[in-house]
């Protein structure tokens, strides 16, 4: 939505409280934290070519920072609710581009979707810019249907889902092909907890292109909810052969493979989403915990708990990351 669920997904707007507390996982957001998805494009809507700095700003200063990838998309995840700002800046171009920034409030169990346009110093803005992503370019979408979409993007921003799910549907019927508008509404059906719904939406989307990051992955979220781990697993490889360096992707391919039981891979995974994602995929590093109490690999448990709580001290897990290093210390 407006930055385009085409954004990775949605979702990984993941429940990884509620999930670490069950043993497995859905990505959405619950309890204390939300997850932020974005695209960042030109005033004339392409997208940007260059990792673009992201920073999540709130008084007291910087909160997180991430870099678009080569579709120009970012997420950042573990954000809990309130205001903040989120500032645009071009590492690479600072003497073309400015320096912008928005205002987004985040919600708990909503998503939040946002796109940000780059700016060129000097030059006079569209009064109304295009926003589109990158599998928007080549559809020739039609004026009504776009209208509907916008409209889509708006509602979800303002928290009012069932109402975005339904401007989704409508520019659907106006266009069945509509590629960006079938994943969001995958992604909104998602959150909804409507997967049998998403389902059909997403893998509409992949019909139209198999080979789109965000469809794929958040079919293979749809499907991991379902608990249908092998076809979870099938799909989130497609979404890895388009965006290999998706930590988001092996965090999904990680808890499926744990699910299924295969544990080498999951703990493959686990160690590459962490190692892709830094501290805002600190909670793989729970996981490998997991998995390494559950091979009676002790300290390798406590060294993963131990470097999780150094780089998510006050994060939604770290309550069960401390139980979990309590109850390894005290045997």
């Amino acid at each position: 939505m407006k930055s385009r669920a085409f954004l990775l997904c949605l979702l990984i707007c993941v429940a990884v409280s509620s999930a670490l507390a069950q043993g497995t996982r859905s990505t959405q957001n619950s309890g204390g934290d939300g997850a932020i998805r974005g695209v960042v494009v030109l005033a004339n809507g392409s997208p940007v070519t260059e990792p673009v700095k992201i920073t999540l700003k709130v008084l007291r200063g910087d909160q997180a920072t991430t870099y678009t990838d080569r579709d120009g998309r970012f997420e950042l995840l573990h954000v809990a609710a309130g205001e903040y700002t989120i500032e645009v800046e071009a590492d690479r171009s600072r003497d073309r581009f400015e320096i912008t920034s928005e205002k987004i409030i985040v919600r708990i169990n909503t998503p939040n979707f946002i796109t940000l346009t780059l700016r060129e110093k000097g030059k006079t803005q569209e009064k109304h810019e295009r926003t589109v992503s990158v599998a928007m370019l080549d559809q020739k979408v039609p004026p009504a249907a776009k209208h509907e979409f916008d409209n889509a993007t708006q509602l979800a921003r303002e928290g009012k889902s069932d109402e975005a799910i339904a401007a989704l549907q409508r520019a659907v019927a106006l266009y069945p092909d509509y590629l960006m508008a079938l994943n969001d509404l995958g992604a909104q059906l998602l959150d909804a907890g409507r997967l049998d719904e998403a389902l059909v939406a997403l893998k509409r989307a992949t019909q139209i292109d198999p080979n789109s990051f965000n469809p794929l992955f958040n079919l293979g979220v749809v499907y991991f909810q379902k608990k249908m781990f092998a076809d979870a697993l099938a799909t989130l490889d497609r979404a890895l052969t388009a965006e290999p360096s998706s930590p988001a992707a092996h965090l999904y391919a990680g808890m499926t493979a744990a699910a299924a039981n295969d544990t080498a891979r999951a703990e493959h995974e686990f160690k590459a989403a962490h190692d892709l994602g830094g501290s805002s995929f600190a909670v793989a590093l729970v996981y490998l915990a997991r998995l390494d109490i559950k091979q009676g690999h002790k300290q390798e448990a406590i060294d993963a708990l131990q470097l999780f709580l150094r780089e998510d001290p006050a994060g939604s897990n770290s309550g069960v990351a401390r139980k979990m290093l309590a109850d390894l210390q005290a045997k």
